[in-house]
């Protein structure tokens, strides 16, 4: 996924220089045609498989949907799991609509010039910091319980870290290094990314009863909700920023800085979200697996 946003911004930021309307819009046309084509290359006869998979006979049934929520919203470790997720990725997404036109008014960078920068620093970082975490999460962290937790919280914090220099950046500009501090973020925001998905893999299993699917489906829908709301309140957040400051640079400041603060209070819940859940599955683990039907008895 990441990897499709660097080559798309990169590509995208070269192909809109010189930048004009017209352009933009054959630019846009172009790369929605590329990714209708992807869709289909996906899910060419992916439809040939569907019956391979069935429930057996032996399976047990269905718990009632409304009790899991309950029982596991009812389980501190999964509710304050579900609390992290939803700070962390409001904090997270903020950036991502107002990223852009920082580096335009701010540094004066053009519209391709602009997406090409936050494509190849800020995008590929994450894509680096993706990289290192599960290379050193699987290869240093695995043998611990809580081993990926200092990757969260160092994620959090170097996110926090980036987002506040940003913060300094918006009032002073060039020659603030513009290109370094994208990519600090960007790491940060990678090793957040893995380090947060592998915590809630492992946690799944961690409640008192076995319901790994409702609760990654619980967690789910906490990412996306909070993933589509930090877009929105970064971009209505800066406007109104603007318009109450009357500068951009001020605008930009608070906003970051708002960002900041999220990612550190992320980092706080997510010392106690992946601590002692961790530790009860680490438990389930060596205990054996449950046996069909033993979860909902």
């Amino acid at each position: 996924m990441v990897g499709g946003i660097v080559a798309s911004a990169i590509t995208v930021g070269k192909l809109l220089i010189p930048y004009s309307p017209q352009r933009l819009l054959e630019v846009a046309a172009g790369l929605a045609a590329v990714m209708v084509g992807l869709v289909v290359i996906a899910t060419f006869r992916l439809e040939r498989q569907a019956g391979h998979f069935r429930d057996e006979e032996s399976d047990a049934p269905a718990p009632d949907f409304r009790a899991a929520i309950r029982e596991i919203w009812a389980e501190a470790p999964a509710r304050r799991f579900t609390i992290f997720i939803f700070v962390s990725m409001i904090a997270f997404s903020m950036q991502d609509l107002i990223l852009e036109p920082f580096t335009g008014l701010v540094f004066g960078l053009a519209p391709g010039e602009s997406t090409k920068t936050v494509g190849q620093f800020h995008q590929g970082g994450i894509l680096i910091g993706m990289i290192l975490a599960g290379i050193g999460g699987s290869g240093f962290s695995a043998r611990r319980a809580d081993g990926l937790r200092p990757w969260v919280v160092g994620g959090c914090l170097a996110s926090g870290v980036g987002l506040g220099a940003l913060g300094l950046a918006a009032v002073s500009g060039p020659p603030w290094p513009l290109e370094a501090n994208l990519m600090v973020i960007g790491l940060g925001n990678g090793i957040f990314a893995v380090a947060a998905i592998g915590s809630m893999m492992g946690l799944a299993g961690a409640g008192e009863t076995t319901r790994e699917g409702v609760r990654m489906g619980v967690w789910g829908a906490s990412q996306a909700i909070a993933f589509g709301l930090g877009g929105l309140l970064g971009a209505v957040g800066l406007d109104l920023a603007r318009a109450l400051l009357g500068e951009v640079g001020a605008a930009f400041q608070l906003i970051f800085a708002i960002e900041a603060g999220a990612f550190v209070l992320a980092a706080l819940l997510a010392v106690k979200a992946t601590g002692g859940a961790a530790m009860r599955a680490s438990r389930k683990t060596r205990e054996g697996p449950v046996r069909p039907g033993e979860q909902f008895a």
